[in-house]
């Protein structure tokens, strides 16, 4: 039997649907343990660990790329000298425009002319800092 479970499961209840959905309402409510998975007891023995695990990955995963780790940061992590960032985005589906991407933008607008900033895409940006 394979553990785990499906992105969209139209079994579960409405708001519960969607696993990002339900991820992010979970850790709103400082209950993320409630969704490691029940019938793996080696998840639920290292519940804690697995939790501290989707934090990492929500990290790494922030719309705003700048708020994203260094991968010697999540490694830090991982051994245990930093703790995950507290202040997480947990809205994965409207992605956040960073602030000096917006600012450019409003700058552009406000001049009427165009800048001289060139646009990088988060993929670009989150290489080695």
């Amino acid at each position: 039997m394979l553990c785990g479970r499906k992105n969209l499961d139209r079994s579960q209840p409405e708001e519960d649907m969607h696993l990002l959905s339900l991820f992010k309402r979970k850790a709103e409510e400082g209950r993320l343990n409630d969704i490691v998975d029940k019938y793996n007891d080696e998840m639920q023995l290292h519940g804690a660990e697995v939790v501290e695990m989707m934090r990492v990955a929500v990290w790494c995963l922030q719309s705003d790329f700048s708020k994203r780790p260094s991968m010697s940061m999540v490694v830090k992590v991982l051994e245990g000298s930093v703790d995950v960032e507290k202040n997480l985005d947990y809205n994965f589906t409207n992605p956040a425009i960073p602030r000096s991407i917006a600012a450019t933008g409003q700058q552009e607008h406000a001049t009427g002319a165009a800048s001289a900033t060139t646009l990088l895409f988060p993929s670009a940006l989150s290489g080695p800092r």
